[in-house]
């Protein structure tokens, strides 16, 4: 897995120099890859302050303080898989619905060329057009780490693709089988008692974050890889789902989430479970100057490249 795909070197370019790309990694096409990590700058779909469309830029420029080897495993996603950053998708800033269309058909193509994405966004309502592209064999299994269900109906009446509406549709579409679906971290207070309902009443695991701190990292963890087993299954990251005093630059942020390393600890859980892709959404550079949300994103990214390319490693690279 050597050459091609190495990040930069560090010690012969300075992390402040050379092009920005995920992880300092080259630029290539999914079809040369394993793992295509990719942009989705896209906020269209915010219900209260926007600025998620400059997520993947700011997240490929704190992205080259990541390393080689994780410090837990000992071991480097880049000699288990082929990743490079494989651009931003193109969408029209002008119109939702088209914009979700050209997501959709892009992430067929990644699929096509046989590379698992990992993706930066964007607001969350990406995740939907994401899944629209992957999830052609029939309904997928889904761990969402958030603050929010996004499991609503519809918002400024009528509106039914929000970033607080994406999994209401996937499970809708038949993209998600929500049997298979756990939801970790929620809280904050709702706008209506019946908010949650639907996601209950369809079957979805909800875990709020007062349960996770009762029952702790390992154990929800544990409930969450037995409810997808190992059929295929998607991830999905908002960065909200982590305290605001550690990620303040989102959107909707909620206080009293999970830490960071709390993160660190439930995304490592993941190994071993046959992913077809994540993504890592929410972050909104301008309500962070100091850059500490998307550190704390691009992080989060890491970890999720190494457990993709867990998978890869165990079904064999290309």
């Amino acid at each position: 897995m050597t050459g091609k795909f190495e990040p930069l070197d560090s010690g012969t370019v300075p992390r402040f120099a050379g092009l920005p790309t995920f992880m300092r990694l080259p630029v290539a096409e999914p079809s040369e890859v394993d793992i295509a990590i990719l942009g989705v700058p896209f906020d269209l779909g915010t219900t209260n302050r926007a600025g998620t469309r400059h997520g993947p830029r700011e997240l490929r420029n704190q992205s080259s303080l990541m390393r080689r080897v994780h410090h837990v495993t000992g071991l480097s996603p880049y000699d288990r898989a082929r990743v490079a950053d494989c651009g931003d998708v193109i969408i029209d800033p002008f119109d939702l619905m088209r914009s979700l269309d050209l997501i959709s058909a892009h992430y067929a193509s990644v699929r096509a060329a046989g590379a698992r994405p990992l993706t930066a966004g964007g607001d969350h309502l990406i995740s939907l057009p994401i899944l629209r592209g992957l999830a052609e064999d029939g309904p997928v299994g889904l761990i969402q780490f958030d603050a929010h269900s996004d499991t609503y109906d519809s918002f400024f009446n009528g509106s039914r693709y929000t970033h607080g509406t994406p999994f209401r549709r996937a499970i809708e579409e038949g993209l998600v089988d929500p049997k298979r679906f756990v939801q970790i971290g929620l809280r904050g207070a709702i706008s209506d008692a019946g908010n949650y309902d639907y996601a209950r009443d369809v079957g979805v695991r909800i875990i709020f974050i007062e349960e996770l701190v009762a029952r702790g990292v390992e154990d929800v963890m544990a409930e969450a890889r037995a409810i997808v087993g190992d059929a295929p299954t998607y991830v999905t990251f908002d960065i909200d789902g982590i305290d605001p005093s550690q990620a303040p630059g989102t959107g909707t942020p909620e206080i009293g989430g999970f830490s960071t390393r709390e993160a660190q600890a439930m995304v490592r859980l993941l190994d071993g479970l046959d992913i077809i892709g994540a993504d890592l959404v929410e972050v909104a550079p301008p309500f962070d100057p100091s850059g500490l949300t998307a550190l704390t994103g691009a992080t989060i990214l890491f970890e999720l490249l190494c457990v993709l390319a867990g998978v890869v490693e165990r079904k064999g690279a290309r």
